[in-house]
């Protein structure tokens, strides 16, 4: 009997990246991991589907997010200026800073699990996208391929994440990593159902992209680590992309 896979496992790896939740007015934010509104218009834009296909964007959103971070951002911010603004009055103009904050040499492995057909034309597109892909904002573009070397495996997403090749590929810090005898754990976030003992709330599970009613609900996900194993470091050396 053949298994069908359930899991689709993609490496987010770029100088920048911006992955922001209250992305209005003035102050740009961003998280510290990839959020699922940010994961679904990626995948929705390497399917080619549009903004206010919200049938489609619902079936991505539906699917169970995992996130491990192998490499941690640097919280870096910078300033945006925009002159002639028009005034709330209508009359005369004004200069408006804007703060913008992004995550520099961030590295994550994301972990999709759902529906094995979805999964399965994600995948042939992924790496072919119909339209560009990026993290966050438009100039944040893929350092390298989306999808890792296990690609499509019958594990679910939450065993994909403790097992899966760390995805670092500086051969030091590899090389450092291995010698070490107690290594510090790769933080984990993982969707979950309300019930779960310790789960928080997360407003970024994404209802439509439609222009000018963009709608957001809510997912609930565990926080947790796992460790940084041998055979994590060695598997794939020094990259498994």
């Amino acid at each position: 009997m053949t298994t069908v896979p359930t899991s689709l496992a993609l490496c987010f790896d770029s100088p920048l990246q911006s992955w922001g939740t209250r992305s209005r007015g003035i102050i740009r934010d961003t998280t510290t991991e990839p959020t699922k509104s940010g994961v679904t218009g990626l995948l929705a834009a390497a399917l080619g589907v549009p903004r206010d296909n919200d049938e489609t964007v619902a079936e991505l959103a539906a699917m169970r997010l995992a996130v491990r971070v192998d490499r941690e951002g640097i919280l870096e911010r910078d300033f945006h200026t925009v002159q002639n603004v028009p005034t709330t009055m209508g009359a005369g103009h004004r200069t408006v800073v804007s703060e913008r904050y992004y995550l520099a040499d961030a590295l994550f492995l994301v972990v999709l699990e759902g529906d094995p057909q979805l999964l399965h034309r994600l995948e042939q597109k992924i790496d072919q996208p119909q339209w560009p892909l990026f993290f966050g904002r438009r100039a944040f573009v893929p350092a390298r391929p989306l999808r890792t070397c296990t690609g499509l495996t019958d594990q679910a997403a939450a065993d994909v994440i403790t097992t899966h090749p760390w995805l670092e590929t500086d051969r030091d810090v590899r090389a450092t990593e291995r010698l070490k005898q107690d290594r510090a754990p790769l933080r984990t976030i993982i969707d979950c159902s309300p019930g779960t003992p310790g789960a928080e709330v997360r407003s970024d599970h994404p209802v439509s992209f439609s222009e000018g009613n963009r709608r957001f609900s809510t997912r609930t996900v565990l926080n947790g680590i796992t460790p940084l194993t041998h055979d994590m470091i060695t598997a794939g050396e020094p990259s498994c992309s």
